[in-house]
């Protein structure tokens, strides 16, 4: 796993250069259909340097990613054969993708959504929409949602709390996503029974 530390130290190194908000853009995209290193780390790296333009990057990084998932669709829709099963294979997934198929079947847009949201990889669920021919509207808009949702939340961590919430992203990123996806369902549940 030494090729995957240089590559997020690479990353990282894009913050300190006049190239980095096209670097993010850059990075959101292509971290959306085949990329291995998360956005968020140059997102953090770029917030903390300048707190107040932390909602600025976090629009730029969604948007960047949501592209790059229409990428990644597209690729499921049309590449598989060729791009899509080795995009899959490298990220150990093949063994999961029947899986990921009957999330798709049974919770189609849930499953966009939570994958949008949490470090479960983007990049295998975007493909997979495009394999499993889920409505294309319905993907991109929960895309947006779940992406812009996720960094979002990392940019108003850093505009409220400055760079000393750094740390406490970097170790409890993954529970925080978690726990607002369950409170999300939990919204969603809450409704559907108060409309009842």
């Amino acid at each position: 796993m030494n090729w995957l530390r240089k590559l997020y130290d690479w990353v990282l190194t894009w913050a300190e250069t006049r190239y980095a908000v096209p670097a993010l853009f850059l990075l959101a995209f292509s971290e959306s259909s085949f990329f291995p290193i998360p956005p968020d780390v140059l997102l953090i790296a770029l917030a903390i340097s300048i707190p107040s333009r932390a909602f600025h990057y976090a629009l730029i990084c969604a948007i960047g990613s949501v592209l790059g998932g229409m990428l990644g669709y597209l690729i499921g829709y049309q590449f598989m054969e060729a791009v899509g099963n080795k995009i899959v294979q490298f990220y150990g997934f093949d063994a999961q993708w029947a899986y990921v198929g009957e999330l798709y079947n049974e919770y189609a847009a849930w499953a966009v959504g939570i994958a949008g949201f949490t470090p479960i990889p983007y990049k295998v669920f975007t493909i997979a929409g495009g394999a499993f021919k889920i409505d294309f509207p319905v993907f991109v808009l929960v895309s947006a949602l779940s992406r812009t949702a996720r960094f979002f939340l990392v940019g108003g961590l850093i505009y409220f709390f400055g760079p000393s919430i750094r740390s406490f992203i970097d170790k409890y990123f993954n529970i925080l996503a978690i726990m607002f996806v369950i409170l999300l369902i939990g919204g969603f549940v809450l409704i559907k029974y108060v409309i009842q």
